[in-house]
């Protein structure tokens, strides 16, 4: 029984330096495509993307026939309580923008009850600003930065356009945008009260 129970996760993006990670709490019940929904906001992607979530070998995510992306199971139909079912694992897998490959390991820390004065999904924690979107996947991102802070690369130009002038790599996320983000989320997901007749 999955009702009244919230998971404590600890989602980081691979391959990145210096660590960008976001500790989370969501209900134990809440859908696939909404966690997608919560990743999202927490590290501030724009949703741009195909997008997988692997729990040991059954993928989830949005089948979309005209992208070729028909393989993963429907995560709009499986809750996280569902993937999770039958496996002792503490991590799962989130993939983001299969041209760049932004990797990201889901740790579960804790089970526990919902706090009724609480609205989930909230953050806990917020380390690292994730780099911005199409700048090179693991790969291509530490080229970029290199780029940017050597006005003689010959790539420092696109950089600049890519990055921006004052990008930092170290600069901490704004904590309190994500909070109203997923403040958001949680009321666009509560359930609607019924009418009386």
């Amino acid at each position: 029984m999955s009702d009244g129970l919230v998971m404590r996760m600890v989602i980081a993006l691979d391959g990145i330096t210096p660590v960008v990670s976001r500790t989370l709490e969501v209900p134990l019940n809440i859908r696939l495509d909404r966690l997608h929904a919560v990743f999202q906001a927490a590290l501030a992607w724009t949703d741009t993307h195909l997008w997988e979530m692997s729990f040991g070998r059954s993928g989830y995510g949005i089948p979309d026939p005209d992208y070729g992306f028909d393989g993963p199971a429907d995560a709009r139909k499986t809750t996280l309580a569902q993937a999770l079912e039958g496996t002792r694992r503490k991590t799962f897998r989130y993939l983001y923008d299969f041209g760049d490959g932004w990797d990201h390991s889901v740790k579960i820390e804790r089970i526990e009850p919902a706090d009724p004065q609480l609205a989930y999904p909230r953050i806990i924690d917020a380390t690292g600003e994730r780099p911005p979107e199409d700048s090179g996947g693991p790969w291509g991102y530490p080229e970029m930065l290199e780029a940017l802070g050597n006005p003689h690369h010959e790539y420092h130009e696109e950089a600049l356009d890519r990055l921006g002038e004052h990008y930092d790599p170290n600069r901490q996320p704004d904590i309190t945008w994500i909070e109203e983000k997923l403040a958001s989320l949680a009321k666009q997901w509560a359930p609607k009260p019924r009418r009386a007749r």
